[in-house]
């Protein structure tokens, strides 16, 4: 079988990422729909009469089914970005439509429609119910929308918010990236925001509704020292509205920017060659996503892809490392209320001290372990079929220290951050790329490095961590996962971790 290809990609404005926003709803579980929903979702987000909506799932279930759905999905999204204080380009783009989904045991049937109408909808409801024979399905009708969470409830919907309050922002971040250091050259500032509006309807009478906000901004900055160009960025994404974005907000972002391109500066690639791997608490976290979770979808699983396919129950790390995939992360960028099958959003251990405790699952994965679904159901938009994905994936707090691990390596490497990464998925085996780290000699910290890879296979490299530290954190960028052609927005994080040993592709001593 060939192994598969998977990038966690680091964009900027207009590349593989998405960005959206959110905010805090109420507690997990049912709630009554919040304020910003309406009584008559359909209606309201999509212009489609109820009565409709029930003759198009009648349609879907006409051949009969193990399951299916009609998932509604209305997003817009706008952009603006600076370059050196003047706008460079804006721009608002609108998408929605319908996917329509029948599920006959592990095969699945599924047509799209961007036209709304009722002629069209049943007309590809037909298209997806052609794989089904069977007796026809009757669904409920008159269910009640349900909104579940309420991790990214925002105070001002992005609708609300207009470009005359958005472009201070952006100015006032970059004079505060050129008021931190004369080398600065030239600041390029770009926001995303989005609100993606959410309907889930199944055969069988579930109706699930969901307001999902996204918002990104961040700064590239370039910076000239005796003749030499080094160019790095900073971002900050996540659920979350305006009025996060503070004054200090802006500070942390201009100095995370502006402190990672001076830096390069005075760095250099460190020795090639197998040694101890330090990586730092946060951005780290893609190693995990990349190398370790995505060999924990189902989906790979149950075909016997992934290494991890018989190794539920067994060791696959050390006693302290404790691995989450958690939805309910409020306001970060992978959290979710629900997923795209209308799956309640919850957290998910996937190693507890060490053991492998679960895969990340949908509704098809989990009907073929006999289990419910985690709820990591996800599909890029209503163009696309679901795959069990990652949400915010972390691993908890070791019983060590960054400096008891810093002082515990003799020569080796520290990966602070990082751009992008692949993994064969059957393997495992991993290759990413570091903009910064640093080396350590002697158990301290020397000098700073950059341009650095480092190459080793995921499964062995959990097995080789020798040490966890108590500072776990989700990197707040705005990282987005690609797998079989869909992206998706993510967060990932980690604590500071020492791995024995990874191949690190510096230059030759």
């Amino acid at each position: 079988m060939t192994l598969e290809r998977r990038d966690v990609l680091r964009g900027a404005l207009g590349g593989a990422a998405w960005a959206t926003l959110g905010g805090n709803l109420g507690a997990c579980g049912p709630t009554t729909l919040a304020s910003a929903i309406p009584s008559d979702p359909f209606k309201a987000w999509f212009g489609i009469d109820r009565a409709v909506v029930d003759r198009v799932l009648a349609a879907l279930g006409s051949h009969g089914a193990d399951a299916g759905d009609l998932y509604f999905q209305h997003t817009r999204t706008r952009s603006v970005s600076l370059e050196d204080g003047i706008v460079h380009a804006a721009s608002t783009h609108v998408d929605a439509g319908v996917g329509l989904r029948v599920v006959v045991g592990e095969q699945t049937g599924y047509a799209f429609t961007e036209d709304l109408s009722e002629v069209a909808m049943i007309a590809a409801a037909k298209t997806a119910a052609s794989i089904a024979r069977g007796q026809a399905i009757v669904p409920p009708v008159s269910a009640t929308p349900t909104a579940y969470g309420g991790y990214y409830a925002i105070d001002v919907p992005w609708s609300q918010v207009g470009i005359d309050l958005k472009l201070p922002l952006l100015r006032t971040l970059d004079a505060k990236v050129r008021a931190l250091d004369p080398s600065v050259t030239k600041v390029s500032v770009s926001w995303v925001d989005s609100e993606e509006k959410v309907l889930v309807a199944t055969l069988g009478g579930a109706m699930v509704v969901d307001e999902r906000p996204m918002s990104r901004l961040a700064a590239t900055v370039t910076m000239v020292r005796n003749g030499v160009t080094q160019s790095n960025r900073g971002d900050f994404a996540g659920r979350r509205s305006l009025s996060w974005y503070t004054d200090a907000i802006l500070d942390e972002l201009a100095a995370k920017a502006v402190d990672r391109t001076a830096i390069l500066f005075d760095a250099r690639r460190p020795p090639a060659g197998e040694m101890p791997v330090v990586l730092a608490a946060g951005a780290s976290g893609i190693l995990l996503h990349e190398a370790i979770g995505h060999g924990m979808e189902a989906d790979f699983n149950r075909k016997n892809i992934s290494i991890y396919a018989d190794m539920l129950g067994k060791k696959v790390a050390p006693d302290f490392v404790t691995i989450v995939d958690d939805a309910t992360r409020e306001h970060e960028r992978g959290a979710l209320n629900v997923d795209d099958e209308g799956t309640p959003g919850q957290r998910t251990v996937l190693v507890e001290n060490g053991v492998l405790a679960s895969y990340l699952h949908d509704a098809i994965s989990a009907k073929h372990y006999g289990i419910a679904s985690t709820g990591s159901g996800r599909r890029e938009s209503f163009r696309h079929i679901v795959l069990p994905r990652m949400r915010c994936t972390t691993m908890e707090n070791g019983p060590h220290t960054r400096e008891e691990i810093i002082a515990s390596v003799d020569r080796g490497i520290i990966a602070e951050t990082f751009t992008n990464g692949q993994v064969q998925i059957g393997a495992g085996d991993f290759t990413f790329y570091i903009k910064n780290g640093w080396m350590i000699e002697g158990g301290k910290v020397t000098y700073p490095i950059k341009d650095v890879n480092i190459i080793g296979n995921g499964p062995e490299a959990l097995r080789n961590v020798m040490m966890a530290a108590d500072d776990s954190k989700l990197d707040s960028g705005g990282w987005t996962c690609g797998k079989d052609g869909q992206s998706v927005p993510v967060s990932q994080g980690l604590p500071t971790v020492l791995v024995s040993k990874l191949t690190v592709g510096g230059v030759d001593a």
